[in-house]
């Protein structure tokens, strides 16, 4: 009777440590995990809202090349290149300014993608170089009195290779519509850091700054459609 006891209970303890070694020796089943990967490379487009301005008015003619680079997950390397024609007409002077500039800078992305979205709404600065011509188209004093009558000039006079710097800070949005095609818009606040006025005359409006206001101070708008040349993806 002792000896079938003992058995028994040495039957028991191999039957539960064999099940706990089978129990270990089952492995974790991890869960599948996939990792979207995002397209870096270059994007190039163009401000379809200076042909609009320039359909509709006919004082304004200007065209703009933009294009960034991707560095890293949210920052870019981002650049602009143009050229503006715009007449100024005011109360006694009417006059033309004409030339080309260079905005350089970067754009930050402050918006988490989802999966494989590639959208953003980013912040920004740029760095502004105009080059360009001023042309008094004419001029009428402001006086009119017996003392000192108006007198009209129509004679233009033009003067060349005047220069402004600026910087900006921008804001805005740009959404993925198709594969690799991006449609954004965008409004950046400008600060004047320095102007060439023409001899006798002010300049009153220099490319790519846009109007000189007496704070120095102005605004801008684009709305651009820009394509991706994807070149890897991480």
């Amino acid at each position: 009777m002792l000896k079938s006891i003992i058995s028994f209970l040495f039957l028991l303890i191999f039957t539960h440590g064999f099940s706990q070694e089978k129990d270990t020796a089952i492995p974790a089943v991890e869960n599948d995990s996939i990792v979207y990967k995002t397209a870096y490379g270059l994007r190039l487009g163009f401000d379809i809202s200076k042909p609009i301005i320039g359909a509709v008015s006919n004082t304004y003619t200007g065209y703009e090349l933009v294009g960034d680079y991707r560095v890293s997950k949210n920052f870019y390397i981002a650049a602009e290149i143009g050229f503006e024609e715009a007449t100024s007409i005011e109360d006694y002077t009417n006059s033309t300014s004409k030339g080309t500039y260079l905005r350089t800078g970067f754009n930050y992305n402050n918006f988490e993608n989802w999966l494989d979205m590639n959208n953003e709404i980013f912040t920004g600065f740029r760095y502004g170089l105009g080059i360009f011509d001023q042309t008094l188209n004419n001029y009428t004093p402001n006086v009119n009195n017996t003392y000192f009558p108006s007198q009209s000039i129509d004679t233009s006079i033009s003067e060349s290779g005047l220069m402004a710097h600026w910087t900006e800070f921008m804001f805005g949005i740009k959404v993925e519509t198709l594969k690799n095609l991006f449609v954004s818009a965008s409004v950046s606040y400008k600060i004047l850091i320095s102007v060439n006025d023409p001899r006798n005359f002010k300049s009153l409006y220099a490319p790519g700054f846009n109007r000189i206001f007496e704070s120095r101070t102005g605004f801008g708008f684009n709305y651009t459609v820009s394509y991706l040349l994807p070149f890897s993806e991480k």
